[in-house]
């Protein structure tokens, strides 16, 4: 049963990628109140490009990403890639950006927490329901995604 849950995320995770970048986000770049982009991280032991539909906040230039996993009682993989190699790329509607990722400090998780909570309101339960600290993660602009071949079919 798990391994069919995990064959059914992946799936609907590659169609909203497909769809999202298709549609230039038109399709898919909205959950709610909340608005989507597309984290591309490298695999810490492939290497490989895998691409991740991520609710985000805008904070000044910074983007604002939340590792909850759903309140598991474990990280996201594009979050324990990401803290192997915190370079990734996003695309937010038409726009694609390389960025630095970073665990927020503490101090910027207790200002950043409540402003995600009311855009997404069950981060509150995630939260309530694992053991683990869920992590803010801060994704800095490193300029323009370079034009050319890259991680467009990756997922």
């Amino acid at each position: 049963m798990r391994g069919l849950r995990r064959l059914a995320y992946r799936l609907a995770t590659r169609s909203h990628v497909f769809v999202y970048r298709l549609s230039g986000g038109a399709i898919g770049g909205g959950f709610g109140k909340a608005p989507v982009l597309l984290l591309t991280t490298r695999g810490r032991r492939t290497g490989k490009a895998y691409t991740t539909p991520l609710l985000y906040l805008r904070d000044g230039s910074r983007l604002i990403v939340v590792a909850s996993s759903g309140g598991a009682d474990r990280d996201p993989q594009w979050w324990r890639n990401l803290k192997t190699h915190p370079e990734a790329s996003v695309q937010v509607k038409r726009d694609s950006l390389a960025v630095r990722a970073e665990q927020a400090s503490a101090e910027e998780k207790q200002r950043l927490w409540p402003l995600l909570v009311q855009m997404y309101k069950p981060y509150q339960s995630y939260q309530e329901r694992t053991a683990r600290e869920i992590p803010v993660v801060v994704l800095n602009s490193a300029g323009p995604t370079p034009p050319g071949p890259g991680p467009a079919g990756a997922s």
